[in-house]
């Protein structure tokens, strides 16, 4: 079949989207290929498509299990034949996976960029006709962009195994300097750029300063239908902003990283069903998201970058209806931003204490500790050396990007068993314990190399082969445990540590402060660049965030709190100020919302010029009459 019958028997279009045909010719025909579109503008298809057009395995490297999940699911529900490899999985169910790969029965492989990793898998993937890499949210892998993740940088390895394979990077943000960046990296050869426009007709973005927050966000969300996004810096918020709307009718859930992965899932699940109409959340919520009644996204704080922001507004009006992305800042969001910025790049001499500090919490002892791994409870370890969370975890990440500790999402963790008895004593041991030595006969049967190394399992699944649940399974492999006759360590449910080297002493740890110099001069860039964005009242917001991205033609979009502000006279916002007042008292806060329904802007900036006109005025109970 060609594109078009491919496009239109597995998708179900009859045509492709903006730039979609001219990324697909040339990834089918084998060109290294940067993809850059906005939220919504269909990047996956500009991968899974021509690799249906290509022999061999497409090896798409993805950031987010979620994620990936969502698009093996996907892909399976149009009969493409698809798996992905994520952290839980048993180690037989990883080698089925591979086995079906280097068969070449699978289309499309999703693995993360920690699996890279792992030397096994590495030697398993060399055995595969691997016909393309898709490397997603590509953006990750440059040091001097919003999101790097140290995991990124081995991709490039990927280089050495398959020199003529052709990759794809695919990112919705980046500006000029990433997008050299992502090239550099993964080494792209005679590299095909294909970006298309971030200009959003639909969706409104507005810059609200001052006055109060909550009560700005009830009025944001009492003037729209449909589902909205809450944006707050911390978990704190999360709860308490979710339950203010609760309180004032809105159905609203929180969402943060500090909830389990099952807990994160099932209220991601109920807000894109639409049980609860506004989800609050910190930036850990969003990549992946695809709903289509997103009518508001409000930021209730400063994001750290232009980046961040456009990608987390853009998750507003994906079916082309009109939406409105609204940021809420004061004073205080500015000096905060400031000053995280120092604690997020503390110095060489404090990373090398915090080195020390992991290092004595975990009782390594010099010279030892490779590869031990251990729950990494951020809260307790800053609260035994009286360390500040926010730049301790910097410090951490520092040490991951030196390659010192890694710190692997909590889902790629998972339980490991190992058996380190002789199999006459183990045969003794079954006899004497019945229904410990059936489980443990089963799971000698589910996973050959128990006798070599620990290896890891998935304890639901040895349950459904032996007639118990996965609790009754955990129990007996910990009281085996005890006994010595196996060890086993349950999957943690916290995020891990990992000591990639032994130890050393801190002052002999090598450290390149230049690097840590560039990196902090980037995010200020960042800094800088979000800080001018608010306080620029003067040109559209449209047009400033397409110029940050390198698009230099951009046109006013007439519906951003700037664009609307040119329209209007003054004297028209103060006009519809006394016309509201005039069937009552109100509050500033029914007054602003009154006027943005009405499509107003700088409505509390009007009511301030008018009551030091003494035209309006505002008595003990902070209601607002006409004087």
């Amino acid at each position: 079949m060609d594109k078009y019958q491919l496009l239109q028997r597995y998708w179900g279009y009859q045509s492709f989207r903006p730039l979609q045909e001219l990324i697909v010719d040339a990834v089918a025909e084998g060109h290294d290929t940067l993809v850059l579109l906005p939220t919504g503008g269909g990047k996956s298809l500009c991968y899974q498509l021509p690799a249906l057009l290509r022999d061999g395995l497409c090896l798409v490297v993805s950031p987010l299990i979620a994620l990936m999940k969502d698009q093996v699911q996907q892909l399976q529900d149009r009969h493409l034949r698809a798996a992905c490899i994520v952290g839980g999985m048993s180690s037989q169910a990883t080698t089925e996976v591979l086995y079906n790969a280097i068969a070449g029965e699978l289309k499309y492989l999703y693995v993360s960029p920690e699996r890279l990793r792992q030397r096994r898998f590495i030697e398993h993937l060399r055995r595969v006709k691997v016909g393309m890499i898709a490397v997603d949210e590509a953006h990750c892998i440059s040091q001097w962009g919003y999101d790097f993740r140290p995991p990124y940088l081995q991709i490039a390895e990927l280089r050495t195994y398959f020199p003529q394979t052709p990759m794809v990077a695919l990112t919705a943000t980046a500006t000029p300097e990433v997008q050299e960046d992502i090239c550099r990296q993964l080494q792209l050869r005679d590299c095909r750029r294909f970006i298309g426009s971030f200009y959003r007709e639909n969706l409104a973005y507005k810059v609200m300063y001052g006055g109060n927050k909550t009560d700005r966000l009830l009025g944001i969300v009492r003037r729209h239908e449909g589902s909205g996004i809450v944006y707050v810096r911390n978990r704190r918020q999360t709860k308490s902003i979710a339950e203010f709307l609760s309180f004032n009718g809105v159905t609203a859930i929180y969402y943060h990283a500090g909830l389990d992965t099952a807990e994160r899932d099932q209220r991601q699940a109920m807000w894109m069903k639409g049980t609860y109409r506004v989800i609050v959340a910190t930036n850990a919520f969003g990549m992946g998201i695809d709903k289509s009644d997103v009518r508001f996204v409000v930021h209730m704080d400063l994001p750290d970058s232009l980046e961040a922001y456009f990608q987390e507004a853009g998750r507003a009006g994906r079916d082309g209806q009109a939406a409105e992305a609204v940021l809420l800042y004061d004073d205080s969001d500015i000096a905060r931003n400031d000053k995280n910025l120092e604690i997020d790049f503390p110095q060489v001499k404090y990373i090398r204490n915090v080195y020390k500090a992991l290092c004595n919490y975990y009782q390594l002892p010099m010279g030892s500790g490779a590869d031990a791994q251990y729950d990494f409870d951020l809260e307790e370890i800053c609260s035994t050396y009286n360390l500040n969370v926010r730049e301790f975890y910097s410090a951490c990440r520092f040490l991951e990007r030196e390659g010192v500790v890694a710190l692997p999402d909590r889902e790629e963790a998972y339980s490991t068993l190992y058996i380190p008895i002789e199999r006459n004593e183990l045969y003794r041991f079954q006899v004497d314990h019945m229904a410990m030595g059936d489980l443990l006969q089963r799971a000698i049967r589910m996973y050959p190399g128990l006798f070599m190394e620990s290896t890891p399992i998935d304890e639901q699944r040895l349950a459904s082969h032996s007639m118990l649940s996965s609790a009754e399974v955990a129990t007996l492999l910990r009281q085996m445990n005890d006994m010595h006759i196996v060890e086993y360590r349950p999957r943690p449910t916290k995020p891990q540590i990992i000591f990639t080297s032994v130890r050393v002493n801190e002052n002999e740890l090598f450290l390149n402060d230049t690097n840590r110099q560039l990196m902090q001069q980037a995010a200020q860039q960042r800094a800088n660049a979000i800080k001018a964005y608010v306080r620029n009242n003067d040109e559209c917001r449209s047009i400033q965030l397409l110029s940050y991205f390198g698009e230099k033609d951009g046109m006013p979009c007439g519906c951003c709190d700037v664009c609307q502000k040119t329209l209007q006279k003054e004297e028209d916002v103060e006009a519809a100020v006394k016309h509201l007042l005039q069937g009552g008292k109100m509050s500033l806060a029914e007054v602003s919302a009154r006027l943005e329904k009405e499509g107003f802007v700088e409505g509390q900036e009007a009511v301030r010029q008018l009551m030091d006109r003494g035209e309006v005025q505002m008595d003990e109970n902070l209601f607002l009459s006409v004087r």
